[in-house]
């Protein structure tokens, strides 16, 4: 089990660790990196090379949080301590996206890499996560607003549609890490300097 856990983890890393959004602007002669927020994410990518690229990011993003969990749930239906090995796997892939070892660990923010770990996880869990999304970014005008809330809440939800221990328990630390990766952003909020996403140049 132990050195199933540890492949396991390490590729489910990797996988989170590749950077679509700095690919995708280096394929057109850009890094994202040096525009906008600096985001290597799906919201930054939109704002600097435009949305065919940032639908394209968010996607990507999406696909390797969830296909990494997928596939170990998938490959290993037997394995011991089975839900708790998925739920680290998806763990393994936010981590590798906040946390890049291709990038010096100078990563996203994670939020498209957990939305697609908690897909797998619960899929009700993350429509309702989406409408909570909706409705703060509509209402309030910052993306950021709608992911700390929906992130934040996607917890509570998972342990009301799925109730597995585990799962629910990794959802609260990737929760918790995606609140400390939007630090900033916080701070300007409570500040009132952060940028509506419908003005130019939004954080």
């Amino acid at each position: 089990m132990t050195i199933t856990l540890i492949t396991a983890f390490l590729l489910s890393y990797l996988a989170g660790a590749i950077p679509f959004g700095l690919l995708f602007s280096r394929a057109v002669g850009k890094d994202v990196r040096e525009e906008g927020s600096g985001n290597i994410g799906a919201t930054n990518v939109n704002r600097v090379l435009g949305k065919k690229l940032g639908i394209m990011t968010l996607l990507c993003d999406v696909a390797k949080g969830y296909l990494p969990v997928y596939l170990v749930a998938t490959m290993l239906p037997q394995a011991e301590n089975r839900q708790l090995l998925i739920a680290l796997c998806g763990l393994a892939t936010v981590l590798g996206h906040m946390f890049p070892v291709y990038l010096g660990f100078k990563g996203g923010k994670g939020v498209a890499t957990a939305l697609g770990v908690f897909l797998y996880f619960s899929p009700l869990s993350i429509l309702l996560a989406l409408f909570v999304f909706i409705a703060v970014v509509v209402t309030s005008g910052f993306v950021s607003a709608g992911s700390l809330v929906a992130s934040g809440l996607i917890p509570l939800f998972i342990w009301f549609f799925a109730g597995s221990t585990s799962t629910v328990l990794i959802a609260l630390v990737i929760a918790a890490l995606i609140w400390v990766k939007h630090s900033s952003n916080i701070k300007r909020l409570i500040q009132g300097e952060e940028k509506s996403w419908k003005k130019k140049g939004s954080a």
